[in-house]
């Protein structure tokens, strides 16, 4: 068999990093590891290819070389997925498709030849075994959850490593909580699986191999999610597998703001050399939390909590929400004097949607409040329900919120926070190379130059090279990244002109 993996194109959104990536001669963000993991289940004398569309086209040549096209997305990637089928059927070369998007609205996607759904450690192998015997059926699916500890280093061998910022791993999935909005436990389900340290030094090992440093993301929903296992099993491990190859590599995830209650687990990820977790905040309204069963973030001191895990040496990115049923007027500017105060410098704030198979989903349908199909893009301005506060209210704060937020002064005053707070204790040196070099020029051209703002980052520039010399290579990045936002937002100019 030859089998040609392809991953979507992703639109220009908050999380593509798009015009970030331009400035250290990147094409993509991270590589496509459900895709890499599956190829990884497949039978190894089969012979295979990736085509990731975020980093090289599509050609004809590679659908005509493929016995089969395998295809896995999320909903953000629909629009690059009909592409693909339209041209696979045009050239008459079979289509299996999994993964979120086609798990959550495979009844939407007649055409394609065979959808092998939920998790691939279940349904990969059925497939596999009634296409060897000459008759597979066109829908697998499972309502089980698979033991991970059973699944195999992915193939990072298919990537083309030079064009990724990151590299990433999955130790575990599910989640223990049940926000209402949240689509992960419908997915991936409420207990936390998680694969054993021996396979997680095994896929360091094997990056570590192929030439990588720098950046892994570790992509699971909660990382903390089984903390006594996280705490007392892999990250020793992993601490010491880092000792002994001189710090290779530097971790971020994703967790829950009770990260912030363990002192000792904060610690040992930043000796480990975790430097960055993304947290979803929501809103610092207490009865929009309750409203969303986001329990864990109620009854604290969010501003707090975030300020502990900075001082730990862990910075803090976050995701926020408007458009929740309890939401008032008043929102909005709770939303920026929060973000302000926080020294978030990535705060994706979003319009609260409803995903399918979620509480939100089935209370929104039972109220007949629903209208579309989510994008699954945080930045087109969409929402899938009719909302409790008046359309145009709501549309008109959110552009408040990103506004106030990401134009340069505001943005730039946000990141002093931040390096006020951050207190790195990781033993990650600053590595200095020519890419990172070059996107300093780059900055300096592009943002210190040509573009609006150019006086408030300078201003920025030099309060860090005098107030916080060790955190200069942060401050760039940081630049950086305010010049994607600004650009995704349509900010440049300071008005919010969004690419719908």
């Amino acid at each position: 068999m030859k089998i040609l993996l392809v991953h979507p194109d992703y639109p220009d959104s908050f999380w593509s990093f798009r015009h970030a990536l331009r400035f250290i001669s990147k094409k993509a963000a991270v590589p496509p590891l459900g895709l890499i993991t599956v190829s990884a289940m497949l039978p190894s004398e089969w012979q295979k290819k990736l085509i990731d569309l975020n980093v090289s086209p599509l050609k004809t040549k590679d659908i005509q070389w493929a016995d089969y096209v395998f295809i896995s997305a999320m909903y953000i990637q629909k629009e690059s997925v009909n592409k693909i089928i339209d041209e696979c059927i045009k050239q008459g070369v079979k289509i299996v498709a999994g993964g979120p998007l086609f798990t959550q609205d495979y009844e939407n996607y007649p055409q394609i030849d065979h959808l092998v759904l939920n998790e691939a450690e279940i349904t990969l192998p059925l497939f596999l075994k009634d296409l060897d015997e000459g008759h597979p059926k066109k829908i697998y699916k499972t309502t089980e959850f698979p033991d991970i500890t059973t699944t195999p280093v992915p193939d990072f061998q298919l990537l083309s490593q030079k064009n990724y910022a990151f590299m990433n791993i999955q130790v575990s999935r599910g989640c223990p909580f049940a926000c209402e909005f949240c689509e992960i436990t419908s997915l991936l389900g409420h207990k936390v699986r998680i694969k054993t340290t021996e396979q997680i030094l095994n896929e360091l090992q094997k990056l570590y191999e192929l030439q990588w440093r720098g950046n892994i993301f570790i992509v699971d929903d909660n990382f903390t999610g089984n903390k006594k296992v996280i705490k007392y099993e892999l990250l020793p491990a992993m601490k010491a597998w880092m000792q002994e190859h001189n710090y290779p590599f530097v971790f971020n995830t994703q967790a829950s703001i009770n990260l912030a209650d363990d002192d000792e687990l904060l610690k040992l990820m930043a000796e480990t050399g975790f430097n960055s977790v993304f947290i979803g905040i929501e809103t610092p309204e207490e009865n929009s939390l309750h409203e969303c069963n986001k329990v864990q973030n109620k009854n604290r001191n969010l501003l707090e909590s975030i300020k502990k895990i900075q001082n730990a040496g862990v910075q803090v990115s976050g995701g926020f929400i408007v458009g929740f049923d309890s939401d008032s007027s008043s929102v909005f500017q709770r939303q920026i004097d929060f973000i302000q105060q926080s020294g978030i410098v990535s705060a994706m704030v979003g319009l609260l949607n409803a995903p399918k198979n979620t509480r939100l989903y089935d209370r929104l349908e039972a109220e007949n409040r629903l209208t579309i199909d989510a994008s699954g893009n945080n930045t087109d301005l969409s929402m899938n329900f009719i909302p409790r506060m008046n359309y145009q209210e709501l549309i008109d704060g959110y552009k408040k919120i990103i506004r106030d937020i990401y134009t340069t002064k505001p943005y730039y005053k946000r990141i002093r926070r931040l390096l006020l707070n951050y207190k790195p204790r990781g033993s990650n040196p600053v590595k200095i190379d020519f890419f990172a070099l070059i996107a300093f020029l780059k900055t300096i051209l592009i943002i210190g130059i040509i573009n609006r703002g150019r006086r408030d980052y300078w201003k920025f520039m030099i309060w860090t090279f005098f107030r916080r010399p060790s955190l200069f290579a942060d401050a760039i990045t940081f630049s950086i990244y305010g010049y994607h936002f600004r650009t995704v937002y349509g900010l440049k100019s300071n008005k919010y002109r969004p690419n719908l």
